[in-house]
């Protein structure tokens, strides 16, 4: 039985403000990749391919930092160090990236890309596995430090606040537009007004996660343990209370109790996997969203297809404030979300909301009822934030909860993976019309309704 410490608003608030500049970051990439590789030579069916690897080294880096952080217990924390890496090497490649065009990297390489778009490309994984590294502490640490009567609340803070950082992202280009820096350059260069989005991020990221860093006391091991109401391998000899005693002394500590992450996995509970399907389909939808609603907005509501012209890049800059609707709609929709007796239900409405706003898209020809559309996928999102997470970590003992969610991660990176690697022949099969990827994503989001059906409720 775990225990009922509760923590305070602000404690909840101070152990999850550093997604606030995570999520800076990771707007910024979501809102601005198509349009940087479209700026730098891509077609148009080759954009999907360039958010494979991304997710790919997600899936490989999460459980890792879930395994190795379940066993580090050190003076300044257990989740603590590998916040602080992430965030140190998101923040060097969001200065090198926007300048990939900048390099005089002009000349056909590998697979018909050029020097700039492969330099962009390296750039970009190191970005996401960074933002990731970065981004999955702020989960485990709500997992490893909150009640289960309070993680609903806790993971709602981290939605708000995620949103939030989403909603300063996404406006960043047109707000240096707005203040008179270039959104336009020669051919294959990315404009100012983006370089100098990913300038501000960086160092808004770095600052709040330097806030949780130093606000933020992990519990050492035998608090964790008394927590958790988990068994601490070596606790004969040891005292509970003080953490003195034998040397065997961290939940996890001796080798019976650090099985592998493949065993992990034969033994994860139900919740794992049917939440993990919801995930598939929610994930690769919103793939579809980040990677075609530039081309979708710019053929629908300015007319053109392509990336040099003024229009285009407007309609970046546009995409941008819609993706903010959606921020705004998910911030109030988080608030919402806590109000639901039943969390499949609330996951349910949400999807269904989302899924109606994606299909509303390919209809809409007005740059500013866009904002209709994307308000309501907003509440899908919330969803997305806080419930899987909730779910899983209330199904889970604590005693390998950053494995688990390092695991867990994965039912994020494949659908990616999935939607990237067929996103081009999907596109051949709707016409080339990028605006009809995103009905496709409004369908996946209802096939994930369905999945919540096998979703089980844990109640410890």
């Amino acid at each position: 039985m775990q225990s009922t410490k509760k923590l305070t608003f602000w404690q909840m608030w101070n152990l999850s403000f550093g997604f606030f500049g995570v999520q800076i970051a990771y707007a910024l990439q979501s809102a601005n990749i198509s349009r940087i590789f479209a700026t730098l030579g891509a077609d148009p069916h080759q954009l999907s391919f360039f958010w494979i690897l991304p997710p790919l080294m997600g899936m490989i880096v999460q459980p890792l930092i879930g395994k190795y952080s379940d066993r580090t217990w050190c003076k300044m924390g257990r989740r603590k160090p590998y916040l602080l890496v992430g965030a140190i090497v998101a923040v060097l490649v969001m200065i090198f990236l926007p300048n990939a065009g900048s390099l005089n990297f002009s000349s056909r390489l590998l697979l018909g890309l050029n020097g700039a778009m492969w330099f962009g490309l390296f750039s970009l994984i190191f970005l996401d596995t960074s933002i990731n590294v970065a981004m999955q502490p702020f989960k485990m640490m709500v997992g490893d430090m909150v009640g289960e009567e309070q993680k609903a609340q806790a993971y709602s803070i981290q939605s708000l606040l995620c949103n939030a950082g989403s909603l300063v992202g996404y406006l960043f280009p047109i707000f240096f537009t707005w203040i008179g820096i270039a959104n336009t350059a020669p051919k294959g260069v990315i404009p100012p007004s983006v370089v100098w989005s990913f300038y501000c991020g960086a160092a808004i990221l770095i600052l709040c996660v330097l806030y949780t860093f130093v606000k933020v006391k992990e519990m050492p091991p035998a608090e964790y343990a008394a927590f958790h109401g988990i068994e601490m391998p070596g606790q004969a000899g040891h005292d509970v209370a003080t953490g003195q005693g034998s040397a065997a002394v961290t939940p996890g500590g001796d080798r019976a109790s650090k099985p592998g992450l493949f065993k992990l996995l034969l033994h994860a509970p139900k919740t794992f996997w049917t939440v993990g399907l919801v995930q598939f389909f929610c994930w690769a939808a919103f793939m579809y969203m980040w990677t075609y609603t530039n081309g979708a907005v710019a053929a629908n509501c300015w007319g053109t297809t392509d990336p040099a012209s003024e229009g285009y890049q407007a309609a970046g800059n546009w995409v941008g404030v819609v993706f903010a609707a959606q921020a705004v709609g998910s911030i109030l929709w988080a608030l919402v979300l806590p109000k639901f007796r039943s969390l499949r239900l609330a996951y349910v409405v949400s999807l269904l909301i989302g899924a109606a706003g994606f299909i509303s898209i390919a209809f809409i020809h007005n740059q500013y009822l866009l904002f209709v559309s994307y308000f309501l996928i907003g509440a899908a999102w919330a969803a997305m934030l806080a419930l899987p997470f909730t779910l899983l970590t209330n199904a889970l003992s604590g005693e390998h909860m950053g494995s688990y969610l390092g695991l867990f991660n994965c039912t994020i990176c494949l659908p990616q993976i999935v939607a990237a690697a067929l996103g081009g022949a999907v596109l051949h099969l709707v016409g080339g019309v990028q605006a009809r990827m995103l009905v496709i994503a409004g369908v996946l989001l209802i096939c994930g309704c369905f999945a919540v059906a096998l979703v089980q409720e844990h109640k410890k």
